[in-house]
């Protein structure tokens, strides 16, 4: 099973038409049908590592000023506590530690896309927080997991590829330093240079522009290290919604 990172946009991408929503139904449309789904949302950053469990996931409204629609959607995938136990012993082997909230749920950048994706939530599902610390442990995380994709088990970093919320706008002009930043994206990833993504050494000069905070970018570290960071991965989706709010997506392995 292959690993990716998507951008879930604004919450109310679901009410739209928009190319990325699109795009992800019809990038499940081609998959395998996965037994269950790992997913590890910008929305969820926890200390020690956060795991679900429970075998009826919450949805959680986390967002503000949206259409009264979105707070009437429910997402009732079920969980999966025989996955939730096995990704625990995974991260406990690499020294990874953790804990279960069997209360939490999945909140919108999980449900949102899988509810694009994955309409009749009939898949068991798991949400893994992102770590509090660095990029490299990120990597450690997606790397301790990466044997599940051998088990029929799709695993989902959901974040933006550029999201700075202060530079959006109503007109879809986007700015010249988005493209040069989604550019140096995508030549690193099909490049094949994950190090150039986990050292900020590297990082260009509107990294900080493109990310202001790390959350949104750092679900593609997981979903590349998930899957085999010796080999690049591919750009499946490239759009801009909001003048300057990045959606691109990539698949790895």
């Amino acid at each position: 099973m292959q690993t990716f990172f998507i951008s879930h946009g604004a919450p109310d991408i679901i009410l739209s038409e928009n190319p990325a929503l699109m795009a992800l139904r019809s990038l499940s449309a081609g998959l395998p049908r996965p037994d269950a789904i790992i997913i590890v949302s910008a929305h969820w950053i926890d200390d020690p590592v956060g795991i679900t469990t429970g075998e009826q996931l919450n949805t959680i409204h986390d967002f503000g000023g949206f259409p009264e629609a979105l707070y009437t959607m429910q997402y009732p995938a079920r969980g999966d506590d025989e996955l939730s136990r096995d990704i625990a012993r995974r991260l406990q082997q690499q020294g990874i530690h953790y804990r279960f909230h069997s209360q939490r749920g999945l909140d919108h950048g999980a449900w949102i896309p899988l509810l694009i994706m994955y309409p009749e939530a009939d898949i068991p599902v798991v949400q893994v927080s992102l770590p509090a610390g660095s990029l490299h442990e990120l990597a450690k995380l997606g790397n301790a997991l990466s044997p599940l994709r051998h088990e029929n088990v799709l695993m989902i970093g959901s974040g933006g590829s550029v999201h700075n919320l202060r530079t959006l706008n109503f007109t879809d002009q986007t700015d010249a330093w988005v493209v040069e930043f989604e550019d140096w994206l995508r030549n690193a990833v099909e490049g094949n240079h994950f190090d150039k993504l986990i050292t900020p050494d590297t990082f260009p000069e509107n990294f900080r522009r493109a990310h202001p905070t790390i959350e949104h970018y750092a679900p593609l570290i997981f979903a590349w290290a998930a899957a085999d960071t010796a080999q690049g991965g591919k750009r499946i989706h490239h759009s801009v919604s909001y003048g300057n709010l990045g959606m691109s997506a990539f698949a790895f392995g």
